[in-house]
């Protein structure tokens, strides 16, 4: 006969199998030597394995070669008692194929206390992880807009800039070469003049000629839209034109095919860049709508350069040298601000599955540095005092009411690339203590003070001191702000130190003024 005690330890077991069984998580128990003893529904689903394959074999069935160390670390952990919670690692699935999975492990005790062995819940974190990827990717993509932008906004070099977007699309858009070709056409509409290359030294092209107006390079030389090929050899306008019919002998091997024109506002078609692959297929459609943006950032830096000589020269003529910079500020300030647009419109675009803090981030940064770009007009791209540029900076962040973000110090100018540069960076700064500093609660506050140290060269030294926010935990790794800042002011002989003390973090920062 069982008792009434048996039979609700029957039911409370056969509940808990139950239980175990419907669970969408994968859970295993295996012995401390290894062995599998259990194996539910989901971990067959996870692994590809059935219960009768598995159940008795090694745990090492499912290791990597390359991480089985980790089992011997989890069993002498487990020996001491520990839990282990939310490890991520890689495990083999039945095809061979591996499997980003987060484990959660848990001693199994005898009723005596004894450690006789380990239950396992593994979760499949696949998609997780390649979101992870897709946002790393998207984020290199977008500084390389940003560093496009900051091209266009700070030099009136042509040569630099034309070379310099082509450097970076063709890294952006993963070809092994891009080249630039200015659209300047002979009596028969024959000629095309190579202006900038990269990837290849340019002896890889001397022997060849410039690209003739063929049916290939013709939509684009002509304005008429983007080429994107994943093997132009099997497109039906390649191989048409004498003497070649095709790819001359020993040229770069060109498989994967985009062309992009470059068409000025006034509707003047500037020329081409141009990116060629080995390998078929290595332009996805949206490197095309990238590469597309980036032409129309090279669009206006050649008519920023065009308008610059054009005002250069008029001061020279006229020597008026302060009317044609007036002249020449106001364009570039319509234009940047054009560029910022069109980023900010691309990033919409190419954020649309990301979480909406990571695309109000980017977007947010771009307000500031249009905000930097007004005040530096009105100086006409003089000297900026810091007063004025870190209460702008911040005014989105002081809540309406009592002011609760604080500035002392002397009027220390700034030029405009430095004014540019410490936007950022107090942009930046603001964000955070809204989202997790002292800005995150009513009672919060931000000093910021400044003074000239002087070193070997004048050097402004700022501090950000928070107060009377959440407890302050020094973060396990550098996000992408604290990144940049370092980054930014590493390269303008700068320096920053981030002191998070308990009471508010403290942040000091040299900059070579």
């Amino acid at each position: 006969m069982i008792d009434i005690k048996q039979e609700s330890a029957l039911e409370a077991a056969l509940l808990l199998a139950a239980i175990v069984e419907s669970s969408d998580d994968a859970i295993v128990s295996k012995l401390l030597d290894g062995t599998i003893t259990s194996w539910n529904g989901a971990a067959e689903r996870l692994f590809g394995y059935r219960p009768q394959e598995i159940i008795g074999q090694s745990i090492l069935t499912l290791i990597p070669d390359d991480r089985r160390s980790e089992e011997t670390d989890i069993i002498d952990r487990l020996r001491r008692g520990e839990r282990v919670e939310h490890f991520e690692t890689k495990r083999r699935h039945k095809s061979g194929r591996l499997i980003d999975i987060s484990l959660t492990i848990s001693p199994i005790r005898r009723p005596d206390g004894a450690i006789v062995g380990a239950s396992k819940i593994a979760r499949d974190i696949t998609q997780k992880k390649q979101a992870e990827e897709l946002l790393h990717r998207q984020a290199g993509r977008l500084e390389i807009l940003n560093r496009v932008a900051r091209i266009i906004s700070q030099d009136l070099d042509l040569e630099r800039i034309v070379q310099a977007v082509t450097d970076e699309a063709t890294a952006l858009s993963g070809a092994q070469f891009g080249a630039f070709f200015y659209n300047v056409l002979d009596a028969e509409g024959e000629s095309y003049v190579l202006y900038a290359l990269s990837g290849v030294p340019r002896e890889a092209f001397d022997k060849f000629g410039m690209p003739r107006n063929t049916a290939v390079f013709a939509p684009t030389f002509e304005g008429r839209g983007i080429i994107r090929s994943a093997d132009i050899r099997k497109d039906p306008r390649y191989g048409l034109n004498t003497p070649h019919k095709g790819m001359p002998e020993g040229h770069l091997p060109v498989v994967s095919y985009l062309a992009v024109p470059v068409i000025s506002s006034s509707g003047e078609v500037i020329g081409g860049l141009f990116f060629g692959h080995a390998e078929p297929d290595r332009f996805a459609p949206e490197t095309e709508a990238l590469i597309a943006a980036i032409a129309g950032q090279a669009a206006v830096a050649i008519d920023n350069a065009r308008l610059h000589s054009a005002a250069q020269t008029e001061i020279v003529n006229r020597k008026a040298a302060e009317d044609a910079r007036e002249l020449l500020l106001h364009e570039v300030k319509h234009r940047v601000k054009n560029t910022l647009a069109t980023i900010q419109a691309l990033a919409s675009q190419t954020l649309k599955g990301t979480p909406p803090t990571e695309k109000e981030a980017f977007i947010s940064r771009l307000h500031s540095l249009s905000g930097a770009h007004d005040l530096l007009t009105l100086s006409d791209w003089q000297e900026i005092g810091i007063a004025a540029l870190a209460q702008r900076s911040l005014a989105a962040f002081s809540a309406k009411g009592a002011p609760r973000v604080f500035f002392e110090g002397p009027d220390v100018g700034l030029s405009a690339n430095k004014a540019l540069l410490l936007t950022m960076v107090l942009h930046e700064l603001g964000t955070n203590a809204v989202k997790y500093g002292a800005l995150s609660v009513e009672q919060g506050q931000v000093a910021i003070t400044w003074c000239l140290a002087e070193a070997d060269r004048p050097t402004l030294r700022l501090e950000w001191c928070e107060s009377g926010g959440p407890p302050v935990v020094a973060p396990s790794h550098r996000g992408f702000g604290s990144r940049m800042i370092a980054a930014a002011l590493h390269g303008s002989d700068g320096h920053v130190a981030f002191d998070y003390r308990p009471e508010g973090l403290l942040l000091t920062l040299d900059l070579v003024v």
